[in-house]
């Protein structure tokens, strides 16, 4: 018997195959989960869907459905967690895998951060960080007996990593509300917990500026001196959501190869 056999959950967000979202569905499918999955209607909602139905064919999610979400639109969160109550009517656990920032403020060019805008920043707290509040409020009522929640952070939260910058902020924030829901949701027997994993490439990624140094610095300092795969965040996704980690809330669990842990 699988890990998650018998499980339901929501996993957000699927932009393509590399996504670590895509990963973290493909090991919660494989241990005997159901999966409803949320992409971003970026443009064309159409292109979009057919982008995320190739990643769900090569990552084997065959029998998971899924369903627009805009996490900056509370009609659409909305929208989308009625689906999953007509589908599922009760779940287990939620994932969000997401963040958005401008790319013109993730550049390593000088006074970059210090120009971030208002209307900037306060996209890239929203969408990043608030949206987990948001989501957990709407999984709530579909959770009666508990469950799991994780989230994906980066070191970039508490290190300056240069191109980083206003996502870095975004992602401090994420941490913290991780453990003030955390502590919220206790009592419901809803487990908070973040996942900070080392440079992937990803889509969201390469927006960031000197994303080949970040690999090469990672691989030359990092304790196993290697970059990690999604893969590798995936079976950690896959322990947290499971009833392995029952006695684990409010923890940021590092995959980077060890690099968080070294000093030079």
């Amino acid at each position: 018997m699988g890990l998650l056999e018998g499980k339901k959950g929501l996993i957000l967000n699927i932009a393509n195959d590399r996504s670590i979202a895509a990963h973290i569905a493909r090991h919660a499918v494989r241990e005997g989960a159901s999966c409803g999955i949320g992409f971003l209607p970026m443009g064309n909602i159409e292109k979009s869907e057919r982008r995320v139905r190739k990643a769900m064919d090569e990552h084997a999610l065959g029998g998971a459905w899924i369903h627009p979400c805009d996490v900056s639109s509370d009609e659409s969160i909305e929208s989308f967690f009625s689906t999953a109550r007509e589908k599922f009517g009760t779940i287990d656990f939620l994932v969000h895998s997401l963040a958005f920032a401008d790319y013109n403020y993730l550049k390593t060019d000088e006074g970059n951060f210090t120009s971030t805008p208002r209307n900037v920043f306060s996209q890239a707290l929203d969408i990043s960080a608030y949206s987990l509040i948001a989501l957990a409020r709407a999984a709530l009522p579909l959770m009666p007996d508990g469950g799991s929640v994780i989230a994906m952070t980066y070191l970039g939260s508490e290190k300056v990593v240069p191109g980083y910058n206003i996502m870095g902020v975004a992602k401090a924030a994420l941490e913290s509300t991780a453990r003030y829901l955390a502590y919220d949701l206790g009592r419901k027997k809803i487990r908070v917990n973040t996942i900070s994993a080392g440079p992937i490439k990803t889509l969201a990624a390469s927006a960031v500026g000197e994303l080949d140094e970040m690999f090469a610095h990672m691989e030359k300092k990092a304790s196993l001196h290697r970059n990690i795969d999604a893969g590798e965040v995936g079976k950690t996704a896959l322990y947290l959501l499971s009833d392995l980690s029952s006695g684990v809330t409010g923890e940021n669990i590092y995959v980077d190869a060890g690099f968080s842990t070294v000093g030079l």
